[in-house]
């Protein structure tokens, strides 16, 4: 759409022009931080390389060559030495849901880089051997069989033997979830009268016997329901367990996410929404967040919604935490399941009826939304009530779509007419030999169909749908985006509906700042946008294609203050990050295990 991208280059352009007196003025300043010997990577057009940078006042203010930034340099600024290595601007997960994975962090066992089920299944001994007793283990998300050499889940066999003594519970995106035999004793599934789920199967044997398999029948409702009642932290370790979360984003160049709020997240009074606006008042933030609200009951959606825009203005907030707007569901009507290995589901018959009246109540009082659509013949159903609300109350600027995986070219086109945005996430990486096998191969070459929605010219972000369904390793999407490998090895794409590497990182950082309402004011090391940054242990555009999913920052800066360092940088980073707590975590485990990846 030419208007589209005549904006964009209109706001790129006017960020350069404010840019302009802020670099002259800046020159005469002392710098809090200065970074000088890197190769700087801007995502600025006007200047697109540096080798230094200075920050004031959590800001850039000048960007140039070592010789322009060492006269900024006072008796107190902290000057960083990059080595040579390669900086980025700071990344951004444009969909996430890291407010409730923040919390659950420390109780969780990660199979995210384990190549082999062998493997992933001697974590769960070693951890079963530290696990106090009425504790679970589990793994929530974050994995593909097809990464493991066996090509395979584990069996509840051979959970038992594992963990004979304690409940194990296995999440595997929102189509299985596995449950040994203390954990299906513990819930209860071979009791008279235990709980049932719409659109989910408590899979049972001719004897009426659980066999502890769980499955999505389209809905997932069973296994979140069942993952959120299994035994919590306490609010103090959940407010050490997100400090370790947002610690270990960090030490991946994460320095922003747009959380898309998700199940169990009952909006605004939940325990994760109270333990992150805790940490934002005591300063324990080291990730910025755009949130949004998830409505968690169906036929509730609406009456949520118009209490929510009565008593809460989209936007409130700063620069750290800030209530972006509604979704990513709006109504469970609407909600389309990414099962790839099964037939599409159908949404329901009266979606877009009660849609409808959803989106008019956002419309009117100003909200922003976004909207898990995953299936193009669902945006044939949905886009119709965007275009009638549009004409009505309207479409409050700001909002998106997530996920389009299927979408033609038809329906990514009315999306740019009604001025919407794209949040790309890399689902389809963890299930694309699913997806071959219902769908077969050339459907998934354009699923999605990256160079389709880039030409557009529409606000596009990078994102990962972290933690329950993806990685929150950001460098697994990049690595998706770039080279179209599947997380078991799979080549999904031909070369022409690939990123470059530089098209992705943008994608990752300017394109991401929008999707939070903060296009032009952060994702670009440019004077006068936020000063977030990472310097990398390995430089992202000369590495391997391999080596992509392996990358990792050894320095974090988030608005001028070092929020993560390892290695050479460990002693820039003043922080005191507190010992992992509780003292079984598997976190702890995990650290000293060299074969798994974070």
């Amino acid at each position: 759409m030419p208007t589209q991208i005549d904006r964009r280059q209109l706001l790129a352009g006017t960020a350069t022009l404010i840019a302009a007196p802020l670099s002259a003025a800046a020159q005469t300043q002392t710098a809090d931080l200065v970074l000088v010997n890197g190769k700087v990577t801007t995502m600025d057009p006007a200047k697109p390389d540096a080798s230094a940078l200075a920050v004031k006042d959590g800001q850039f203010i000048v960007v140039g060559s070592d010789a322009e930034i060492r006269p900024m340099i006072g008796p107190f600024t902290q000057v960083i030495d990059a080595r040579g290595q390669r900086v980025i601007p700071g990344l951004n997960d444009s969909h996430t849901h890291a407010i409730r994975g923040a919390v659950n962090y420390n109780l969780e066992v990660r199979w995210d880089g384990v190549d082999s089920l062998e493997e992933a299944l001697h974590l769960l001994r070693m951890q079963a051997e530290r696990t106090p007793d009425g504790q679970f283990i589990r793994v929530a998300g974050g994995f593909s069989e097809f990464q493991f050499k066996e090509k395979r889940l584990p069996t509840v066999a051979e959970l038992d033997a594992v963990a004979p003594n304690h409940p194990v519970l296995i999440h595997h995106l929102y189509k299985l979830t596995l449950l040994n035999t203390k954990a299906v004793e513990w819930y209860g599934y071979n009791e008279p009268g235990h709980p049932e789920y719409p659109g989910g199967i408590i899979e049972k044997d001719v004897d009426g016997t659980a066999t502890g398999r769980l499955l999505a029948a389209p809905s997932g409702l069973v296994m979140y329901r069942t993952l959120a009642a299994a035994p919590k932290l306490s609010i103090r370790d959940q407010i050490n367990s997100s400090q370790q979360y947002f610690d270990t984003l960090n030490g991946l160049g994460i320095t922003s996410v747009s959380d898309a709020g998700g199940g169990g997240m009952e909006f605004p009074d939940a325990d994760p929404y109270r333990v992150i606006g805790w940490m934002h008042d005591e300063g324990l933030q080291s990730v910025r967040i755009g949130y949004h609200s998830f409505p968690q009951h169906k036929g509730q959606e609406l009456s949520d919604y118009q209490k929510w825009t009565a008593s809460t203005r989209a936007g409130t907030g700063d620069n750290l935490l800030k209530f972006v707007g509604a979704g990513e569901n709006l109504a469970w009507a609407s909600y389309d399941y990414e099962i790839f290995a099964d037939a599409r589901p159908e949404i329901d018959a009266d979606a877009e009826d009660y849609q409808r009246q959803i989106m008019t109540v956002l419309g009117e009082g100003g909200w922003p939304f976004r909207q898990h659509i995953t299936y193009d013949e669902t945006g044939d159903r949905l886009l119709p009530v965007y275009e009638d609300v549009a004409k009505g109350a309207g479409l409050t600027p700001g909002w998106f779509i997530d996920h389009v995986e299927t979408f033609s070219q038809r329906n990514l086109e009315r999306i740019a007419a009604l001025g919407g945005g794209i949040a790309l996430q890399n689902r389809i990486q963890f299930q694309a030999e699913d997806f071959v096998a219902n769908y077969g191969v050339e459907k998934l070459k354009t699923t999605p169909n990256f160079r389709a929605i880039l030409d557009l010219g529409v606000p596009v972000g990078g994102g990962t749908d972290a933690t329950r369904v993806t990685s929150f390793n950001p460098w697994f999407s990049i690595q998706w985006m770039t080279t179209g490998l599947s997380r078991g090895g799979m080549p999904m794409y031909d070369d022409a509906n690939l990123l470059s590497r530089e098209e992705a990182l943008r994608v990752w950082t300017t394109g991401s700042a929008w999707f939070t309402g903060d296009a032009g004011r952060k994702g670009a090391i440019t004077p006068g946008q936020l000063a977030d940054f990472a310097v990398l242990d390995r430089d992202y555009f000369t590495v391997t294609d391999a080596e992509i999913a392996k990358l990792k920052s050894e320095l974090t800066v988030m608005g001028g203050e070092v929020v993560f360092g390892s290695g050479p940088f460990a002693h820039q980073d003043l922080r005191h990050i507190p010992p992992i707590s509780p003292d079984w975590s598997p976190v702890i485990l995990q650290q000293t295990q060299p074969l798994t990846v974070f």
